[in-house]
């Protein structure tokens, strides 16, 4: 067998690797978004493409009879706010870390990396009992905090390895110049750490939007319901049957995730790669 026919039976394999890979993703999200157009309330369809399109059940969704604009408007509440939160706290740890030596700095990055060896499930009636005893329970804002917390650990050891890239040299020549650890944290490494910080803001949006296990112990008013724990009563309550309405309150929820992916994907594939290359 020669080279290049041992080459075009690599690219072969890889593309067909690709394809059934694309298939195995895109299959699902066709059935939903299929279902999500069909009439009636079946979950069940004779066809990947419905034959009677309907939009009957997004219509619902932004009706009086629904909360799901509630829902919505608590989930972005969330997720705006952890990811502006994870960004300000994760970056200020981090150059903390990155720049400063100071007494239990090794042992403080050790405990951030024995904290992400635990699941959070671990924690879950720890977390309800503190929110508790501080009246945040039943609350978005509670939520918020549990979710900044939560990520804070691993967010400053991927935010660190990417302030470690940055020269030195830069800092030196800010403060020959006059210039404070406000002023070089504020002009020169967040402005050199959008990528890695749009990762972290991406991730931490993406996260409240599609968790549900988390808001369903925090909150218990229907009119506080995140996405994920509105859609999930649709077809939990007793006698539920509203399978296409929660596959097009399911559709719904990739808009923001969408949005964001497209205004931060120039800043994506540089801060994954660049903050595993130093630490």
């Amino acid at each position: 067998m020669t080279q290049k026919t041992k080459s075009k039976l690599e690219v072969a394999g890889i593309y067909a690797i690709l394809a059934v890979v694309f298939v195995i993703i895109i299959y699902p999200l066709l059935w939903t978004v299929g279902m999500s157009l069909n009439q009636g309330t079946s979950l069940y369809s004779s066809s990947l493409i419905p034959k009677n399109f309907s939009l009957e059940h997004y219509k619902w969704l932004f009706s009086a009879e629904s909360d799901y604009l509630t829902w919505y408007k608590n989930s972005l509440i969330v997720s705006v706010s952890t990811a502006l939160g994870s960004v300000i706290f994760t970056s200020l740890v981090a150059y903390a870390f990155s720049r400063y030596q100071f007494a239990g700095r090794k042992n403080g990055l050790y405990v951030f990396l024995l904290l992400q060896m635990f699941p959070v499930m671990m924690a879950m009636v720890a977390l309800y009992i503190f929110l508790n005893m501080i009246g945040l329970l039943d609350s978005l804002f509670g939520l918020i905090l549990i979710y900044l917390g939560g990520q804070i650990p691993f967010n400053a050891w991927l935010v660190k390895g990417y302030f470690d890239t940055i020269p030195r040299e830069l800092d030196q020549a800010a403060r020959i110049d006059g210039a404070g650890h406000l002023r070089v944290f504020w002009s020169i490494m967040l402005p050199l750490a959008q990528p890695i910080l749009a990762v972290v803001a991406l991730f931490n949006f993406m996260t409240p939007m599609f968790d549900f296990l988390l808001p369903s112990i925090v909150l218990s008013s229907e009119s506080k319901y995140t996405l994920a724990v509105g859609l999930f009563n649709f077809i939990n309550d007793q006698f539920a049957n509203n399978f296409t309405v929660f596959a097009a309150g399911s559709v719904l929820v990739a808009l923001p995730i969408a949005a964001v992916y497209l205004f931060l994907q120039r800043y994506l594939i540089s801060g994954l790669t660049a903050g595993g290359s130093k630490g």
